[in-house]
């Protein structure tokens, strides 16, 4: 059945700036880390993807290695974006990030010029593109020079194929210096993609910080895993469900479930039901919160494995305020928990 969005589907979803760019983004953005590969129903995808944008959500972001198997989430978007979207291709901002392992040898992996490239093209094929609106360094790389990775951003997007270049998981230090080469090069940074929840607030230490930075150099940033792989949802209020991600050891370790942080998760969904919200609505609402120090993030990324768990999440959107006194009882509870599976690369 040929797939007509809806007419109304800008009418409730917020979009804001990318830092100093023309760029503007939804309030929330879908990835398709998990839920896009082989092991999961096609028409279940199509279901998702329809209905995120119905509403409002015009970002789908993804990376080379998504899958399982590495690469068939781009290959599944890439056939639904012929089947349903390729009429609205301009209305939507598709991103891809190459960084983690993907292809056997020395260069399938890291920041190499070599590896970089070779992989946008990669994507672009699975895809049936001929460009993607970001292309990100997706992890620091602690033996290439930055000037050679930050250098194939620029070929990327001077060549065509990325009208944008992103970086994720670097160090405000890093990411001023990733920042200052491009700048050079005539390439602005556009984005930086964090992970950043109310668990895992990493973003907010170091003088300056990472919203300082980005705020300073006029770069945007869109926080993943804002739900904590998961843990800051109605999941875990009772313990560990069968088939959840924490069950499988996806991303989310029993490890991570102590007794502290289900307490303050405990904690935390109290508060969202006196905000009248879920627990994960909560949770993108405070990462979309005006800050005190440095820039607001940009966007919330966001996965889902069912068109109930997306409409649940982006229904935050309705209820972004916050009080000095929530914000204060949240900080109660929203600690640093020990789940930051990216903390590795912050040290590259």
């Amino acid at each position: 059945m040929t797939y007509h969005p809806a007419d109304d589907r800008y009418d409730s979803m917020p979009y804001r700036r990318v830092g100093r760019s023309g760029l503007q983004l939804p309030a929330v953005s879908l990835g398709l880390w998990h839920n896009f590969g082989d092991d999961k129903p096609f028409a279940d995808q199509r279901a998702i993807l329809r209905r995120a944008f119905d509403l409002g959500v015009t970002h789908f972001d993804l990376a080379n290695n998504y899958g399982p198997p590495a690469g068939s989430a781009e290959t599944n978007f890439g056939r639904h974006l012929k089947d349903d979207f390729a009429p609205f291709r301009d209305e939507l901002v598709i991103s891809s990030k190459a960084g983690y392992d993907m292809w056997p040898g020395p260069y399938g992996e890291w920041g190499s010029r070599k590896y970089l490239l070779a992989s946008l093209d990669q994507s672009l094929n699975r895809m049936g593109l001929d460009y993607v609106d970001i292309f990100y360094s997706h992890r620091p790389d602690p033996n290439t020079p930055l000037e050679e990775t930050m250098g194939a951003l620029d070929t990327a997007v001077r060549s065509g194929r990325a009208l944008y270049a992103g970086i994720s998981s670097y160090s405000p230090e890093k990411t001023a210096e990733a920042a200052a080469i491009l700048r050079d090069l005539g390439t602005p940074l556009l984005i930086h993609q964090p992970s950043y929840s109310m668990l895992n607030r990493w973003v907010e230490n170091g003088t300056p910080n990472l919203p300082e930075v980005l705020e300073q150099e006029g770069v945007g940033s869109i926080a993943f895993s804002p739900l904590a792989q998961g843990l800051l949802t109605d999941r875990y209020l009772d313990g560990i469900p069968e088939g959840s991600r924490a069950a499988s050891n996806k991303s989310l370790s029993e490890d991570h479930l102590s007794e502290d942080n289900l307490r303050r998760v405990r904690g935390l969904n109290e508060i969202a039901k006196g905000r009248g919200q879920s627990l994960a609505q909560l949770a993108i609402a405070w990462i979309l919160r005006e800050q005190s120090k440095g820039s607001a993030i940009t966007s919330a990324l966001i996965g889902a494995s069912s068109v109930k768990q997306l409409e649940n999440s982006l229904a935050a959107v309705k209820n972004l305020e916050f009080s000095h006194d929530e914000l204060t009882s949240i900080d109660e509870f929203a600690v640093e928990s020990d789940i930051n599976l990216w903390a590795k690369a912050l040290d590259a």
